[in-house]
């Protein structure tokens, strides 16, 4: 009896590690390689004469796409070079890599696009591939040996200890790798059996603080049109490149430049399960990796190695057709990267190495299809970025701090005695920029000019209208809801009035009902100087007409 069993597949796990399978050998299927489907290219020359006045040729190089209709259009490329050109075609609706077809039952198509998430966003990187690779990493490929000793041991230790000082997840899976990085250097036995590993990666929810990785795993980024496609390998590659920029942007450039990439060498040579790709690496990593001598480098050389099994693989039986292997980052996404030096294609390294840094950078992974995590401290973390909890837990801490100086500076006028409606919280200034209330008090000269006329003036007529009545009637009746912000700040509105002695007499507070100080004091200011200006006029016109009288003859 013949039987087939993946043991990539988690559901098979037990089985294969009861029959000791650490590895799986891979056919090879022998296709006509760089040959598309759907599409055919013609070269033409400028002597062409004929063809280049048809299609209105004017500049060379230049491409044009002919349809079956009879229209064309020139290619919309960053530059007129092959390599751009050949990337745009392959991009075209319907134009796939070879002939070959994997059958696939028709349930197992529709239960995969069932589950499959929305389309992802080539721009981002997803925590959800992040932790499902790292889940797998830990999980399932490390806990395939019955027993771990020598170095798969230290390569296991060593994986986890990068992992804990460099991958940007979220806190709790923080957590979790740096729980689980001391308990791997608290082991000292020569031997770490699959038992124990297995109760080591386990989620600790009730712990505090909470240590969990979600178990699922679910693709977006790395997600291919089949199951059997892209997924963990596209996940893996994303850690690595992950764990070499970071590395990259927090140390000295010339410390430790191979601490990731020994690292990487380790766990692919002793942990993934393609016996194959393991050895394909291994070749690559003694032919030159050695020679990186710079963190800069080791990201560099990760790249260019990552685009060769690219160049490698292309058209083979792992390649999923609707992502076909190319040079990466494409020049749509990167077209600085590229450039053409007599006609042949080369890569600007410097523009390449900022791309990646930029790509790679916490800020770039987003949190969209992640599995939650049901913790009281990790639902707020809903802004779908990395690297901000620190800063959602000061903010969380700012606005308790706002509410209680609310809750302080309301009770405070009731205490001197203002009459104010029940239940008026204190209103602010409108502002798009959240303050630290410790520096609100000094901050208050910063007038929101928008607002300034609407309130400021308005609230201050009803604060005087407020007091005549109180002065006159004694009504009780509680004021509207602008007075009621003013008279919350009253206080210092008093100190300001108060300031030197000077009160206002009753007939000014009659005189000036509904305007501010300032418009008292313009007022008087104003019919002064028209005063003065009506009583110069009567003196200059008088002087005139006695000096005329004086005239002989007049």
């Amino acid at each position: 009896m013949l039987a087939a069993l993946d043991c990539a597949d988690e559901a098979n796990q037990q089985v294969c590690a009861d029959f000791g399978i650490t590895g799986f050998p891979t056919l090879k299927v022998a296709l006509d390689l760089l040959q598309y489907e759907n599409v055919a290219v013609r070269r033409v020359l400028s002597s062409e004469e004929e063809l280049v006045e048809k299609f209105g040729v004017t500049a060379f190089p230049s491409a044009y796409l002919l349809l079956r209709n009879g229209s064309f259009s020139r290619l919309p490329v960053h530059a007129e070079a092959r390599s751009f050109y050949t990337y745009y075609l392959r991009t075209l609706s319907g134009v796939t890599r070879g002939s070959y077809r994997l059958n696939v039952t028709g349930s197992a198509i529709n239960e995969t696009r069932a589950l499959q998430p929305a389309q992802a966003d080539r721009s981002k990187v997803y925590v959800a591939d992040l932790e499902s690779t790292v889940h797998y990493t830990l999980r399932v490929e490390a806990g395939r040996p019955a027993v771990l000793a020598g170095a798969q041991l230290a390569a296991l230790k060593c994986y986890v200890a990068t992992l804990a000082k460099y991958f940007p997840g979220r806190p709790s899976v923080q957590t979790f790798l740096q729980s689980l990085d001391g308990w791997l250097r608290n082991w000292t036995e020569p031997e770490l059996p699959r038992s124990a590993l297995k109760e080591a990666v386990k989620n600790k929810e009730d712990a505090s603080p909470a240590a969990v990785l979600p178990t699922n795993v679910t693709w977006v980024g790395c997600r291919g049109s089949e199951p059997h496609f892209r997924g963990y390998p596209c996940g893996l590659w994303t850690i690595f490149h992950l764990l070499t920029v970071q590395a990259a942007q927090s140390g000295p450039d010339q410390e430790l430049p191979l601490e990731v990439l020994s690292t990487m060498r380790c766990y692919v040579k002793h942990f993934f399960g393609c016996q194959e790709c393991a050895q394909h690496f291994e070749a690559m990593a003694a032919k030159s990796m050695d020679q990186v001598k710079s963190r800069r480098e080791a990201v560099l050389w990760l790249w260019s190695h990552h685009n060769e099994v690219n160049a490698r693989l292309a058209g083979g039986d792992t390649e999923d057709p609707q992502f076909p292997k190319l040079q990466w980052p494409p020049p749509d996404m990167c077209p600085q990267c590229h450039r053409e030096e007599r006609g042949v294609h080369t890569w600007d390294e410097e523009a390449v190495l900022s791309f990646l840094k930029e790509h790679f950078s916490p800020g770039n992974v987003y949190l969209d299809h992640a599995v939650p995590i049901p913790r009281a401290g990790e639902e707020a973390a809903a802004s779908a970025r990395l690297g901000t909890a620190g800063l959602r837990e000061k903010e969380e801490e700012e606005r308790k701090e706002e509410e209680e100086e609310g809750e302080k500076e309301t009770e405070k006028p009731h205490r001197e005695g203002e009459t104010g409606r029940p239940g008026s919280s204190e209103l602010r200034r409108p502002s798009i920029v959240r303050r630290n209330p410790r520096l609100r008090a000094l901050g208050e000269d910063i007038v929101d000019l928008d607002s300034f006329s609407e309130q400021h003036f308005k609230s201050k007529a009803l604060r005087a209208a407020g007091r005549h009545r109180r002065l006159s009637k004694r009504d009780t009746v509680a004021l509207h809801h602008d007075a009621g912000w003013e008279r919350l700040q009253a206080p210092e509105g008093r100190e300001e009035e108060e300031e030197g002695g000077l009160r206002r007499s009753p007939w000014l507070r009659v005189l000036g009902l509904g305007f501010s100080r300032l418009d008292v004091s313009l007022c008087i200011a104003l019919y002064f100087l028209s005063s003065m200006c009506l009583l110069g006029m009567y003196t200059f016109f008088r002087l005139r007409t006695r000096a005329r009288k004086g005239r002989p003859g007049f």
